[in-house]
């Protein structure tokens, strides 16, 4: 067995006893009260899982985008939030690590997010840009001493206050076109976060995610060196879409194993009689089956055009539809699995206090519509439609 694999593996294990012994524990609780898990990130901070994607070389785990995607489905299955606050720190770190580019600032901050498990929350939404990620308002601006600032509008920022690090987009400099955007990374010493907005929402409580007046003050070193169009295209959606839906995976098929639960515990109490359920059952392992397929198959993707020189592959037409189509095929088939297996076992799967409910997984699952809404993409892929060749 290979090096790499015994990373891996270890993670993955690392995680599922979190999930298992921590997560699944305050679940109930981090939604009911849409408090932050704590006590999850407080459990990952401590088996070094925040560094995951960070090369050996800079201290980290050296893991794979596979393992973390694996750590994403587990914790899914156990508590939607700290999945998804465990999903959207590991992009900000798979951002730095595939753009770093020798850049000595970011090195050195690699080096201190592995030491110190730092976690990091991203704010690329901006009132004014209607959701667009490829724009930003706030630019860049000189400030005394040769330092940089921003102001930035951010309409939700996930677990912002709970954050140590922002890696923020913003518009290169005051001329700068809203499309000539920079990623750039401030310190929570460094920041100024001025909450507009509150998060008493349907799902996903635990992520925290208010709305934020974002200011900070940084010095040059801290603007990653490429451009975020690169980024976004090679890095940031791709990977944000692969390890979303790894999230949404969980969910759904903790659903289904609660359903299955169920008509198991109903062939029991008639041994040799007809189960009325199981022909639900059946079709609710189709959708699953296929769901689980896609979502796999886009991380295939996602390795080999990743392993192609420059990653061109990445910024095509065709690889931008695939990953947004991923985003889609994801969002909207987790909820109606879930939703399919509360029809599936009824009362007991309405009934919160039940070990067959669905109704937090249910929730959570909607927020899936809404992360980059899905209308919004839908009209990316019509625009892209009409002028692709190589789809």
């Amino acid at each position: 067995m290979s090096i790499a694999v015994d990373r891996d593996q270890e993670l993955i294990g690392r995680v599922i006893a979190i999930a298992d012994e921590v997560a699944a524990v305050h679940a109930d609780e981090v939604d009911r009260e849409a408090r932050f898990p704590a006590e999850t990130v407080a459990a990952l901070r401590e088996a070094g899982a925040l560094s995951a994607l960070v090369p050996e070389t800079l201290g980290g785990v050296g893991a794979s985008l596979r393992a973390v995607a694996a750590a994403c489905f587990e914790l899914g299955r156990r508590c939607s939030s700290s999945a998804m606050v465990f999903a959207m720190h590991q992009i900000q770190v798979a951002t730095m690590v595939r753009h770093l580019d020798d850049a000595p600032w970011f090195q050195e901050y690699l080096g201190e997010l592995c030491a110190q498990q730092r976690l990091i929350a991203s704010v690329t939404s901006e009132i004014g840009t209607g959701g667009d990620m490829g724009r930003s308002i706030a630019p860049l601006s000189e400030a005394a001493g040769g330092r940089l600032h921003f102001t930035k509008l951010a309409p939700t920022v996930s677990y912002g206050a709970h954050a140590d690090d922002l890696l923020t987009t913003v518009r290169r400099c005051e001329m700068a076109e809203q499309s000539d955007q920079v990623l750039v990374l401030s310190r929570r010493e460094q920041t100024e976060l001025e909450q507009t907005g509150t998060w008493d929402t349907i799902g996903m409580r635990g992520t925290c995610s208010p709305g934020f007046t974002v200011r900070a003050e940084i010095d040059s070193g801290q603007v990653l060196p490429a451009p975020f169009s690169d980024v976004m295209n090679q890095t940031h959606v791709p990977i944000s879409h692969i390890l979303w839906s790894h999230v949404w995976l969980g969910i759904a098929t903790e659903a289904f194993e609660r359903g299955r639960a169920f008509v198991r515990g109903q062939a029991k109490r008639a041994p040799g009689q007809p189960v009325p359920a199981a022909a639900g059952l059946s079709r609710v392992m189709n959708q699953l089956s296929m769901l689980r397929a896609e979502v796999r198959s886009a991380l295939d993707e996602f390795e080999r055009a990743s392993e192609e020189p420059g990653r061109g592959r990445l910024g095509t037409m065709a690889t931008i539809l695939r990953f947004n189509n991923l985003k889609l095929a994801a969002s909207e088939q987790a909820p109606l699995i879930c939703s399919a297996v509360l029809e599936l076992v009824g009362i007991v799967g309405f009934k919160n206090d039940s070990p067959f409910a669905v109704g937090r997984l249910l929730r959570d699952s909607l927020s899936a519509r809404l992360m980059v809404a899905n209308a919004r993409i839908h009209d990316v892929d019509a625009g892209l439609l009409l002028i692709a060749k190589d789809v």
